[in-house]
């Protein structure tokens, strides 16, 4: 008897022990985990709800804990949930009308998203949403390329094209779409967030809610940070501490999956280097630009479908909120791509939309005019925008006009726009594993020389 009790205290000890080591391992990785099954409830609600696809995982990037997650919907209660092994790390997105999914512990208060109507945009609305437009043979040629008909199919599954839009002159000319899309399929634009924030700011600064040079943004910055302007946030030299490297534990990654409130995270972190002296590429300073503007109009998650999306006529589109109601400005609006073209088309025009000019009149030209900086990691980018002529007077796309300047998101997301030809080109995509533009500005040189 006394040899068994032994032998029970040993195996309780050691079944202790193990819990306590998991458990230790498991707070240790709970960070890293959490980022994975949040970027698979996000994508899943979002998938399904706002782009109505029935295919989630088809958009989750590849990553070791993809087969350990396990997504679970309650379609009543609106909310995707993902956990590993359905045991572990849960996070939980729940979607609203009009306001798309928004990860939090318990359903945010959101308001009610205002209606838009698709009268006046010309690429979406009643009168223009019929059939695709018949393209010349050069065009097709040009879009046939832009989806890799000519690779094997391994190829054209790793380009990953699924959508093309070709604007002219203001009016659709051709357009097509991979297997299980359509023009009315919403996409997601990732960091062309950054430029749709961008043209909303611009229509704030010509209502006069707020101006480039405000600064003291937040009540807490009461150091050098309060140095910090919208325009500093609008060209990534704000100088506070970021990192952009999208792997798990990361400050973007943190900032998306993790936060509830994405604003507050980013403002609390410290400087690294004095305002607007360094251009670091951050989706933190776009996010924590929009939680200034949606305190300055008091319009919560309404703000981007109050100011740019409903004076657009952009019905589809949907600018995902975090949990405290603050528009996620760096990565998630979602569109189809004909309402993509619009937004190129609204940057090409310098703010004009029938006949109303909703941006100052320098604002584009301002957006694209880069400044000197004692140094950066994104060469081109100006304010919101990419240009193609680079600080140091060189090109980024030679291939193209220098004129050329365009809108830019992850896995090949592109709107790109060439006012010397009145063209716009819409790109979107699937493309983790192809880390080069040249489909992209081939698809342009070419669409280039089939309209003249």
């Amino acid at each position: 008897m006394h040899i068994l009790r032994r032998v029970i205290v040993i195996v309780a000890v050691t079944a202790l022990v193990l819990i306590a080591a998991f458990t230790g391992v498991y707070l240790w990785q709970q960070p890293i985990l959490l980022t994975g099954t949040g970027y698979a409830a996000h994508n899943a609600c979002a998938v399904t709800e706002v782009a109505g696809r029935d295919d989630p995982a088809t958009d989750l990037p590849p990553n070791p804990l993809v087969p350990y997650l396990q997504v679970d919907t309650d379609a009543d209660a609106g909310t995707t949930t993902a956990s590993i092994v359905g045991a572990l790390a849960h996070q939980t997105a729940w979607y609203a009308e009009g306001f798309g999914c928004t990860l939090a512990g318990q359903r945010p208060e959101l308001g009610e998203a205002t209606a838009i109507d698709a009268e006046g945009n010309p690429f979406t609305d009643a009168a223009a949403a019929a059939a695709t437009p018949e393209a010349d043979a050069a065009l097709e040629q040009a879009l046939s390329r832009a989806f890799g008909d000519e690779l094997a199919a391994s190829g054209a599954d790793a380009l990953g094209t699924r959508a093309v839009v070709v604007v002219k002159n203001g009016e659709l000319v051709a357009e097509r779409y991979a297997d299980g899309f359509d023009a009315s399929t919403p996409q997601l634009g990732w960091s062309m967030a950054k430029s749709v924030t961008g043209l909303m700011t611009g229509v704030l600064v010509k209502q006069g809610v707020v101006s480039l040079d405000d600064d003291h943004l937040r009540p807490e910055w009461t150091d050098e940070r309060a140095d910090i302007t919208v325009e500093d946030l609008l060209r990534m030299q704000s100088g506070l501490e970021w990192d952009e490297t999208y792997d798990l534990g990361t400050p973007i990654t943190r900032m998306l999956y993790l936060e509830p409130d994405m604003g507050a995270y980013v403002a609390s972190l410290p400087l690294e280097h004095e305002p607007g002296t360094f251009q670091e590429y951050s989706s933190g300073s776009t996010t924590l630009l929009c939680s200034v503007l949606t305190e300055r109009t008091g319009l919560g998650a309404d703000l981007p479908r109050q100011t740019i999306l409903g004076p657009l006529g952009l019905a589809s589109a949907v600018f995902e909120p975090d949990a405290a109601g603050t528009p996620v400005c760096s990565s998630y609006v979602w569109a189809t791509p004909r309402d993509w073209a619009a937004l190129g088309q609204f940057a090409l025009q310098n703010g004009e939309w029938n006949g109303e000019q909703l941006l100052p009149d320098d604002w584009m030209e301002r957006s694209l005019t880069n400044v000197e900086h004692e140094e950066t990691d994104d060469p081109g980018y100006a304010m919101g925008f990419r240009t193609n002529v680079l600080p140091d007077g060189g090109l980024r796309w030679p291939e193209l006009p220098e004129d050329t300047f365009h809108m830019s998101g992850h896995d090949g997301q592109k709107v790109i726009m060439v006012p010397s030809e009145n063209l716009v080109v819409v790109r979107m995509g699937f493309t983790p594993a192809v880390d080069d533009e040249a489909s992209e500005v081939q698809l342009v040189a070419d669409a280039i020389a089939a309209l003249g």
